[in-house]
């Protein structure tokens, strides 16, 4: 018999302010750990150097991770121009020098190209599949690959600063699946430069926001304490983005078992996706069908 994974049965949401010099997974079994928790996961790496909101889902909050990484993200960056590296960030090897160094308008009239529905080729050093393997692991032993554009929506992407002459600061704001070492890197084969980006920091991502987030230092200082729970936001912030819908508690049972039930609603509308609430708590995402919730996901009831 296989053995259940041990820990708490704690749901909700912990927003990290990630370090840099970590991965994503090494945050997320920190978290686990810190609140003995049997089951999480995170919405949206954040490559090891970059730093910011790192959004950790506990237990049933983990059902709502799509959610999450389907929202609008928001990102401030730096890139050095110049130089383009083999990983599109500080830590590659070099490929290409330029002394060329573009005006601030040159810059700015060249962000408006990288603004609305665009294609985006990952780096080489991404975590994208090719045939099956993870791509950065054949970028390490010197491979070279064909990577395929993919669809990326970027809500905005403005100019906040030019530091000196060799770098410019700026500021996206874009959907799920971007990568903005590749916008550094296109950026600076645009304004025939070349560039890579020095620093990254996710600003927020969703609900979530930076400015709300606590410290992994903090994380492990108040690990298995009530004082770390306290900062466990709930799981329902994660469907922030999808009509509520109220339920009574016959219907609540229904829907918890994965059969329709009645829900009050004035502002949806038939096939919409939304959630169903019992006195404020989620009891399931659905579709909205003549005044019932269809679910397709459903939360354990809390203890």
């Amino acid at each position: 018999m296989a053995r259940g994974r041990k820990g708490r049965d704690i749901s909700g949401w912990l927003v990290v302010d990630k370090p840099a010099g970590l991965t994503s997974t090494a945050v997320v079994n920190k978290v686990r750990w810190a609140l003995d928790a049997k089951k999480a996961g995170h919405a949206g790496t954040l490559d090891p150097d970059a730093t910011g909101v790192l959004a950790v889902a506990l237990g049933e909050a983990t059902k709502t991770v799509p959610y999450i990484t389907d929202a609008l993200k928001a990102y401030v960056f730096t890139v050095r121009l110049g130089v383009a590296t083999n990983t599109d960030d500080a830590d590659g090897e070099v490929l290409k020098t330029s002394d060329l160094r573009p005006t601030d308008e040159e810059i700015k009239e060249a962000l408006h190209s990288f603004v609305g529905d665009i294609q985006q080729v990952p780096p080489q050093f991404s975590a994208v599949k090719i045939d099956g393997e993870r791509a950065y692991k054949r970028a390490r032993d010197g491979e070279s690959m064909e990577i395929a554009a993919r669809d990326l929506f970027v809500d905005s992407l403005i100019m906040l600063g030019r530091p000196d002459i060799d770098h410019v600061t700026l500021e996206m704001v874009c959907g799920k699946g971007g990568y903005v070492r590749s916008i550094a890197r296109d950026l600076g084969e645009k304004l025939g430069c070349y560039g890579h980006v020095r620093e990254l920091r996710r600003t927020w991502s969703g609900p979530f926001d930076a400015a709300d987030g606590i410290t992994l230092d903090e994380v492990e200082k108040l690990a298995r304490t009530p004082e770390l729970d306290a900062y466990v936001q709930p799981l329902e912030i994660g469907l922030a983005d999808l009509p509520q819908v109220p339920c009574g508690a016959e219907a609540a049972a229904k829907l918890r078992n994965g059969n329709p039930g009645m829900v009050i609603s004035s502002d949806v509308e038939y096939g919409d996706e939304c959630w169903a609430a019992l006195d404020g708590r989620a009891v399931a995402v659905g579709i909205y069908k003549g005044g019932e919730l269809h679910p397709t996901r459903v939360f354990v009831a809390p203890v």
